[in-house]
């Protein structure tokens, strides 16, 4: 299920951003829980909040957390 939970989160942060996500569907999957790893360890520490299941707060946390793992990756990978 976090799978497709990761897929789903990752297929709305590619839509808010207007930049491809290269590797495509996988690409899409590890950004989706990646970005959900990094949403939920921030919510969690700054806001006192976590991803506890499938609910409109994990899933925005989710895609917050993915659109800022995509901005700090760009911005890695602009300095290399």
């Amino acid at each position: 299920m976090w799978i497709i939970f990761g897929l789903i989160t990752g297929v709305i942060a590619s839509i808010i951003d207007p930049n491809p996500v290269k590797g495509g569907v996988l690409g899409t999957i590890i950004l989706g829980i990646s970005g959900a790893l990094l949403g939920g360890f921030l919510g969690n520490t700054i806001l006192g909040l976590a991803i506890t299941g499938f609910s409109l707060s994990s899933f925005l946390i989710a895609i917050l957390g993915s659109l800022l793992f995509l901005f700090i990756a760009r911005a890695l990978s602009s300095k290399v």
